[in-house]
């Protein structure tokens, strides 16, 4: 289900990409000669073109050759280059009239559609444009009116820039309607009276169980994420807590980020392990805070450990085996120590303190369903108009948009990189099961990053079209098509090179 979610938001989002580019070609009067939903080598699940004012459409049908033609040499032979291979040219206008009425290439002035058969991405070859379509030598000799290279350079800027314009648009749009539809669930710190708990890496930074962050850096957090982004990916250092009575300064240290991230990686590994030995065991995730709440048993599963003993909803946990557990999240750690093996539960009901033995299994589970923050607090609800939730839903993007950023710095250290994912990664921010809210929120973000990824300025990215576009802008100077070519390549091999490295991090933590 994962996996479908992400194939599913990341073709909206490419279509939508494309779309911008092809929105700014067209309102220059750029000819778009193909717009594809997936990559299609050697044929095409759907092809259309309009010709002759009729659709005309194709399935599974080989993909039409180019509307190139050998070149000559002054004896009327073909040319070869250095590789023995056979010199192309584009067809000129003579050319093509001289190709039958039902072949698609006599009509190089209308788009054609397509439905790709290799489920990532997508493109949108602009006539012209040297890019991942097409290389310098594809070109004709003179650049034509209708070409993406005659246009001037703004002209040029609006169609690169389109892509990454419609994506952060769409982004923004998205977060606003998931508002309007759902509205905003919060849990503002000022509502946990009980004050947080600890990792025992914020216990060595000077942090005490059920203190409360009154500022950080001088600003008042409101939700436990704002602490995480303020610590760990902003780095900031001054924070001040209120401990019972007391108002206690405390400053973390310079790495504290990069120990975290250390920490995780450390963590994740071991999980695997477990996981790799045991086909059912269930993957836990390092946490560096959460709620000081008590362990209050929601629901007892049928069939789990719990079930055939005295324990209720309502009831309070308080000690596993002897070892104190006053919080919430002490418990699944204390549990973890004890696989396939019996514990001794106490827990209180009303006034009474009672215990149980329990054969917990080799997941070390009881059972049972705790009260989870939501509950036991008392969240906030928002509710947005329609043209409430458009101005909330920029804020709720750009403040996703700047999270993003910050957090990107850490990619370049040891332990960050470590942290890189692919599309294994991708998936799983996905929800296990299908729900329209999570799946439109991780669009919008995965529409942010896509944004942002395709600002970088590296070349075969539009951040490198962009580069050499101010480039020119600047020094009055345009890079040759031969150049470009060349640098899209080099790009290509870039980003191949991040894209391996990224789901061979994937791979390794399936299998290591």
């Amino acid at each position: 289900m994962q996996w479908i979610q992400l194939i599913l938001a990341l073709s909206l989002l490419v279509v939508i990409h494309e779309f911008g580019h092809f929105f700014f070609a067209r309102i220059f009067k750029v000819r778009v000669e193909k717009f594809y939903m997936f990559f299609n080598p050697k044929f095409s699940l759907i092809r259309a073109k309009k010709i002759n004012g009729k659709w005309q459409i194709k399935f599974f049908a080989p993909n039409v050759e180019p509307a190139t033609t050998p070149v000559l040499d002054a004896m009327g032979n073909e040319k070869k280059d250095e590789k023995g291979n056979t010199i192309l040219r584009p067809m000129n206008d003579e050319e093509l009239s001289a190709l039958p009425e039902e072949d698609w290439r006599r009509y190089p002035e209308n788009t054609e559609w397509g439905l790709g058969w290799v489920p990532f991405g997508g493109y949108c070859a602009i006539a012209g444009m040297v890019d991942e379509t097409k290389a310098a030598t594809d070109l004709p000799t003179e650049p034509q009116p209708w070409e993406f290279r005659s246009k001037n350079v703004w002209q040029r800027l609006c169609i690169i820039i389109g892509g990454i314009l419609v994506n952060f648009v769409a982004a923004l749009f998205i977060f606003g309607m998931v508002l309007f539809t759902w509205g905003k669930d919060a849990l503002p710190l000022n509502q946990v009276h009980t004050g947080l708990y600890y990792s025992d890496i914020l216990v060595g930074e000077g942090f005490e169980q059920k203190d409360k962050v009154l500022s950080i850096n001088g600003v008042e957090p409101q939700t436990l994420g704002e602490i995480t982004q303020a610590i760990i990916l902003e780095g900031q250092r001054d924070v001040v807590v209120l401990r019972g009575e007391d108002t206690v300064s405390l400053t973390m240290s310079e790495d504290l980020g990069k120990r975290f991230l250390a920490l995780q990686n450390d963590f994740d590994a071991i999980e695997r392990e477990k996981a790799r030995q045991d086909k059912y065991y269930a993957k836990r995730s390092y946490t560096l805070l959460s709620y000081y709440m008590p362990y209050i048993v929601d629901t007892v599963i049928p069939g789990g450990a719990a079930s055939y003993a005295d324990i209720r909803k309502g009831d309070v946990l308080t000690a596993i085996n002897g070892t104190p557990c006053p919080c919430f999240a002490q418990v699944t750690p204390l549990l973890a120590q004890y696989p396939c093996d019996s514990v001794t539960i106490s827990y209180t009901r009303d006034t009474l303190l009672l215990e149980a033995r329990l054969f917990i299994g080799d997941q070390a589970k009881l059972g049972v369903g705790g009260v989870l923050p939501w509950q036991y607090y008392t969240p906030v609800h928002t509710s947005y108009t329609f043209f409430e939730a458009i101005p909330a839903g920029i804020r709720l993007g750009w403040d996703q948009l700047v999270m993003y950023v910050k957090q990107f710095r850490l990619v370049f250290t040891k332990e960050g990189a470590q942290s890189v994912g692919g599309f294994g990664a991708i998936s799983n921010m996905f929800p296990n099961v299908w729900d329209w809210q999570s799946f439109w929120y991780m669009t919008a973000f995965l529409s942010l990053i896509l944004a942002f990824m395709n600002f970088l300025p590296i070349p075969a990215l539009d951040g490198g079209y962009i580069l050499f576009l101010l480039w020119e802008i600047i020094t009055r100077r345009k890079p040759s098509d031969k150049f470009l070519e060349v640098a899209n390549t080099i790009g290509f091999w870039i980003l191949l090179a991040l894209l391996i490295f990224a789901n061979g991090n994937d791979i390794f933590k399936a299998f290591f």
